[in-house]
């Protein structure tokens, strides 16, 4: 389990040979150091913060929401996914832009408001950031790999194409 706090990109975590608890026990080692327990987590210097709640602690929805999808979306069930998982390490890695190439980094307006997207086009990897309204600062909405064998790509390509002319 101590072995997952070693590995960097773009190594995938060891989750597999682990019960449940153990497996949790180990992302959130990785949760607490890279975002948690980071008081420097941000992107292009505006700090990074999770979504909220009413009612739920502000951490545990964030960790879960980066570590679950969701798999009926009429009552919002989010199950464990192993894709996301594996690369929870992969965040922190993206959003310090410690990556140079293949990397697209735009914003985009969408019916919900400006999405901004870290695309990792070696990887397949996104993370989402919502740009906050009064302050210089971002929500983390979320994080995964691009399942499936082209869609999922053009798809950020689209939305690549539809960029705004500044980053927010």
């Amino acid at each position: 389990m101590p072995l997952n706090l070693m590995k960097v990109y773009n190594e995938l975590l060891d989750l597999t040979a682990y019960s449940e608890s153990q497996r949790n026990e180990s992302l959130k080692r990785i949760f607490n150091r890279d975002i948690a327990g980071n008081s420097d987590f941000s992107f292009k210097t505006k700090k990074i913060n999770p979504t909220s709640a009413e009612g739920e602690d502000t951490m545990e929805r964030f960790f879960r929401h980066l570590t679950t999808k969701i798999t009926e979306k009429s009552i919002n069930k989010r199950e464990f996914d192993m894709s996301r998982s594996r690369r929870l390490h992969w965040i922190k890695y993206h959003v310090e832009e410690l990556k140079k190439d293949n990397m697209k980094v735009f914003s985009v307006q969408e019916p919900q408001g400006i999405r901004t997207y870290i695309y990792d086009m070696d990887e397949h990897y996104v993370i989402i950031l919502e740009p906050l309204r009064n302050k210089d600062e971002y929500y983390l909405l979320t994080a995964y790999y691009l399942e499936g064998k082209d869609a999922a790509r053009n798809k950020m390509d689209k939305k690549y194409d539809r960029r705004l002319d500044v980053l927010k």
